[in-house]
């Protein structure tokens, strides 16, 4: 706690905010409450003067090289599924892809962009070292299918992703503003990365026409195509990870997921 002591002085009472890097804390004085938190990456500065997360209040550079960074903390929630499906999460996905002021800053910050070929060469190369395609004819059947929609996620716009719009992640102010956090995996890809994964696991598929004009996007084959391609790729990727630790209750659901979207691939994509 000494770092907090440097960074704000002892008449503030500071409890953690929880988390697994244990850097996260709050901050309370008298009636005002701060959000801290260690080592935060330098793009939340321009994630708050785009109004994407909760305001920057300050950053601190500690004498051991540390920083420290304090937001405005405001009251309200996280979303619950079904709230996913409102326009105005749509237009905050919108606004997040279409915003040149972030794209700069992530490529300041050394980041480029993460092209499908690359994407492709590394799961596979994943799944045969794990041992995966060879126990599972679904992890085959998904790397041919990958292999097979990889053109059409050539060439396509580059923007800012957050790479996990779970609904956690989304918080709901009491005064109704919606504000996007946890952006410790966001990469410059393909936006189909995100708006796909919304889709699919909260927006019901009859509503998905409706869903993406609100976005600002037209639903058409091609954009199918994309939209499992990388939900497959998210499949295979979340298998590896729960193989790699031995949760094999977490890697047969990912399985489980994976055969379905193989199932709507081979029969309604390619059929």
């Amino acid at each position: 706690m000494n770092w907090l002591e440097q960074a704000l002085g002892k008449e503030w009472n500071v409890t953690s905010a929880g988390g697994l890097t244990g850097d996260a804390f709050i901050a309370e004085n008298n009636n005002r409450r701060l959000f801290l938190k260690r080592n935060s990456s330098p793009f939340l500065a321009v994630l708050s003067a785009e109004g994407i997360v909760p305001k920057l209040v300050w950053t601190k550079r500690m004498k051991n090289g540390d920083v420290v960074t304090a937001q405005e903390w405001l009251d309200g929630r996280e979303l619950n599924p079904l709230e996913m499906q409102h326009h105005q999460v749509a237009s905050l996905i919108r606004k997040i892809h279409n915003s040149s002021e972030l794209l700069h800053m992530l490529m300041r910050m050394g980041k480029k962009a993460v092209t499908p070929d690359d994407r492709f060469s590394e799961i596979a190369e994943q799944v045969k070292t794990n041992g995966l395609i060879e126990q599972h004819k679904e992890v085959r059947n998904a790397i041919h299918y990958l292999h097979r929609l990889l053109p059409v996620t050539r060439g396509q716009q580059q923007v800012v992703c957050h790479c996990d719009l779970n609904h956690n992640n989304i918080l709901l102010t009491n005064k109704g503003q919606l504000y996007l956090v946890d952006w410790d995996n966001a990469m410059i890809a393909d936006p189909a990365m995100d708006f796909g994964f919304v889709l699919k696991w909260y927006i019901p598929q009859e509503d998905w026409n409706q869903w993406l004009q609100h976005y600002g996007e037209t639903k058409n084959d091609q954009l199918i195509e994309r939209i499992y391609w990388y939900l497959i790729i998210d499949a295979l990727s979340y298998l590896c990870w729960h193989n790699e630790r031995d949760e094999m209750n977490k890697a047969n659901s990912r399985l489980k997921d994976l055969s379905n979207l193989n199932f709507h691939v081979e029969s309604v994509i390619l059929n």
